[in-house]
């Protein structure tokens, strides 16, 4: 099932330039005190396959930025283009506890126009690509976080998006479980080939899953760095690269949440 998912999604993105295209986006938000600048003449692609993480201090606009990837929003200035419609994962999984894992996989292909007869195969080859084989018939209630994070995973999957949009979908969770999770998102990235885009504010977490690391600067978020993350998979969050590029990463956002302290 993984290979044929890799395999179709290869296909679509033969002709495909970019996974989403940011140019020169800027967004203002009005305020008690006026306008308020939150992003300011950003400029970012994502290219066919990439995963690539957003970094920055809180409040710098990286969820605002997703959310105008997403078609959630509108930039006061700029372009985005997407290869297709985007799929977004969120910190809570919102899924509907009402409905079995299955099921709110099921309603996400419903949505795309898949014929019933094809869900709940589809879904359980969803289930079994993130490890909840046997799933498909359990409440929400019975899911713990981490699983519900995977049924939403597996459910962003269910879109057949070839960008997967993620604003920071494991801070809620412990350290042990995340660090599972960062596994299998990465074994599930480079099985589907996916294009990711992952906010986060942990920099370990960001170089610990990406092929690029983006610093935004503190409001307005603007690009303030760019690194390329060459250390070879598996990687662990204990890695001396990851702790070494983590270093120079946070002392580059520290001197961001120092400069905008200035002002």
């Amino acid at each position: 099932m993984a290979t044929t998912l890799a395999t179709a999604a290869a296909d679509t993105r033969a002709a495909a330039t970019h996974a989403a295209r940011i140019e020169h986006v800027s967004k203002r938000f009005d305020g008690p005190a006026g306008p308020q600048l939150v992003l300011d003449d950003i400029t970012l692609d994502v290219a066919p396959g990439e995963f690539v993480t957003l970094l920055g201090a809180s409040g710098c606009g990286k969820s605002t930025l997703l959310n105008l990837v997403a078609g959630l929003d509108k930039p006061s200035a700029g372009t985005i283009a997407t290869d297709g419609r985007p799929a977004l994962m969120f910190q809570e999984h919102a899924l509907f506890p009402w409905l079995t894992a299955g099921k709110n996989i099921e309603l996400a292909l419903k949505l795309r126009g898949v014929p019933k007869a094809e869900r709940r195969p589809r879904a359980e080859e969803l289930l079994e690509l993130v490890r909840l084989h046997g799933a498909y018939g359990k409440r929400v209630h019975e899911l713990s976080g981490g699983m519900r994070q995977r049924v939403a995973l597996a459910r962003a999957l269910a879109q057949d998006s070839q960008l997967l949009l993620m604003d920071e979908p494991f801070a809620a969770l412990d350290a042990i479980t995340r660090d599972v999770l960062h596994d299998e998102l990465t074994r599930v990235w480079r099985e589907t080939n996916v294009s990711v885009l992952f906010v986060t504010h942990n920099v370990r977490e960001a170089v610990r899953l990406a092929q690029r690391v983006v610093l935004l600067s503190s409001r307005p978020g603007r690009v303030a760095h760019e690194w390329r993350v060459d250390i070879p998979h598996p990687r662990r969050i204990e890695d001396s690269a990851v702790a070494e590029l983590s270093l120079e990463i946070t002392e580059q956002l520290r001197g961001e949440i120092r400069r905008h302290g200035q002002h």
